[in-house]
């Protein structure tokens, strides 16, 4: 057809005809916000890596959990942080642990939330790595019967959802077995599939006073350069019983959610990492970038990549501006 019949501009003069036609939409029940909750009382301290988050006491997260449900958030990702460490990541299995405090917590004042935990040691070893170490290294199979245990005392607690994050080969399994074990057959796991080992989470390690060590986490997280791997990853996690597949962190990893979701036929978590809010938060306070529609942007390329659910420290504010 000539020139004039086809003019794409015209369903973009406004911004109803814009949103009439937009293929990517974000809403607040395919949201999930992170939180940091430790011991205290009437604690809500900011962490000084991530400007507008906080390290929370159980009180003041169960004041931000009926928030998010007033809101219609999709969920809360609990992170503990625990009063003593050691060794073996002990306090991560207690019953009566942070997490587990947390959620028996938050699960009598709100009904109407998915409650999703981290599954990992890193915050709970001495050592701030994700596993139990022999040799100064971390054991794959000696962690695994920790981190089932955890993911069970979780669920007990009141989790609906549990998400490990250790990168341990198996571990999907090992956690799968034992929920069912336990009764828990109807539990899901959201595993983070394709978790490289990013520069990106600098600010979460302050946050969750979680940085190793001695040494790094490459021996167990993925090489960024690798794709064929990550896509090997999330297949064995859906073999293992996974049913959400996570990759993280998510913007500089479009091509793996992108290849993923052509690939598998399951729920993709995108998880926008801390480094990735603190950049935007640090620009938009030089006054380099408008920080509104930075958000936005970023958010909405992980959804337009493939991602079914964010995971994103946006929620809140993005869940009152839509």
């Amino acid at each position: 057809m000539p020139f004039p019949v086809h003019r794409l501009r015209r369903l973009r003069r406004t911004e109803r005809l814009r949103g009439l036609v937009r293929e990517t939409r974000i809403t607040p029940d395919a949201m999930i916000y992170p939180i940091f909750v430790g011991p205290g009382k009437g604690v809500r301290k900011e962490i000084s890596s991530m400007p507008g988050q906080f390290n929370l006491s159980i009180d003041r997260a169960v004041e931000v959990a009926r928030e998010a449900e007033k809101l219609g958030v999709g969920g809360l990702l609990l992170f503990g942080l625990p009063l003593h460490k050691d060794e073996t990541g002990s306090d991560a299995a207690d019953e009566s642990g942070i997490v587990q405090s947390a959620l028996r917590a938050i699960r009598q004042n709100v009904s109407d939330l998915a409650l999703i935990t981290d599954v990992c040691l890193c915050e709970y070893t001495s050592h701030g790595h994700c596993g139990v170490l022999k040799h100064r290294e971390v054991d794959n199979d000696s962690t695994l019967k920790i981190l089932s245990e955890s993911a069970v005392s979780h669920v007990r607690a009141g989790a609906d959802m549990v998400a490990p994050s250790d990168m341990m080969d198996g571990r999907v399994g090992a956690i799968r077995g034992a929920l069912d074990r336990e009764g828990f057959s109807n539990t899901p796991i959201m595993a983070y599939s394709a978790k490289y080992a990013s520069a990106f989470y600098g600010p979460f390690r302050t946050a969750a006073d979680c940085a190793p060590q001695f040494g790094d986490r490459r021996g167990y997280q993925m090489d960024p350069p690798n794709v064929r791997e990550a896509m090997r990853e999330i297949a064995l996690d859906i073999q293992e019983g996974a049913d959400i597949v996570m990759v993280k962190p998510a913007l500089p990893y479009l091509d793996i959610i992108s290849r993923a979701r052509r690939l598998y036929n399951v729920p993709i978590a995108g998880y926008q990492v801390s480094g990735e809010y603190s950049m935007i938060e640090a620009a938009a306070k030089a006054g380099w970038i408008d920080r509104d529609r930075t958000i936005m942007e970023t958010l909405t390329s992980i959804k337009r990549a493939g991602a079914d659910i964010l995971i994103t420290y946006y929620a809140f504010e993005l869940a009152k501006s839509l």
